[in-house]
């Protein structure tokens, strides 16, 4: 097992070893890990894009919505007849609705494997050294201190650098940002 290991780290070396070379800062990669994130989300918002039908997505949840709305307002009147044509229409909604979650996993199934490479590998190299100081109020925005007592109750009580951050936190930062970015620029009509 250790043999396949260390294939695989040695080929994702090959790909990655580069762009870690060209840091600025080969020991504290925070760069490194932010074209990491762009490559992930670039890949990831690509296969979104082009294996989930978004105009049948947003109609889909744009029924829903507008049910929803009608059955609340059904309840509020207390109009039997109204909450059981609705809930008959539910079903078939439902149905539906099972419909598209299965056509979003398809984005997942494609980018599964290369996605569980990338982090093999990033907690092999030089990443996993990774120490980010946050500026104060990104610190508490991103609720950092949370995750470093969450990260404490599995990991141990180790010490934290204040207002630092380990290369996990820092990329899910980054490929939140990234996303956000190239949805929008690839024509998303919606965030996530």
């Amino acid at each position: 097992m250790a043999g396949i290991s260390d294939i695989v780290t040695q080929a994702l070396n090959s790909v990655f070893g580069p762009i870690l070379a060209l840091d600025p800062n080969p020991a504290n990669p925070a760069l490194t890990v932010l074209l990491i994130a762009f490559i992930v989300s670039l890949i990831t918002t690509i296969a979104n894009k082009y294996l989930v039908d978004q105009d049948e997505l947003n109609e889909q949840q744009a029924r829903m919505k507008e049910f929803q709305s009608q059955l609340r307002d059904a309840q509020k009147r207390g109009d039997g007849k109204e909450i059981a044509r609705l809930q008959a229409q539910q079903a078939e909604l439902m149905g539906d609705q099972t419909a598209m979650m299965t056509n979003q996993f398809k984005p997942m199934i494609v980018t599964l494997v290369p996605i569980f490479l990338i982090f093999f590998w990033m907690k092999q190299s030089a990443i996993h050294n990774l120490v980010v100081m946050l500026p104060t109020t990104v610190y508490w925005v991103t609720l950092t201190p949370v995750w470093h007592a969450i990260g404490g109750m599995f990991y141990g009580s180790k010490a934290t650098i204040p207002y630092g951050i380990g290369w996990m936190l820092w990329y899910m930062i980054c490929t939140f940002g990234m996303s956000q970015i190239l949805r929008k620029f690839l024509g998303f009509k919606q965030g996530f």
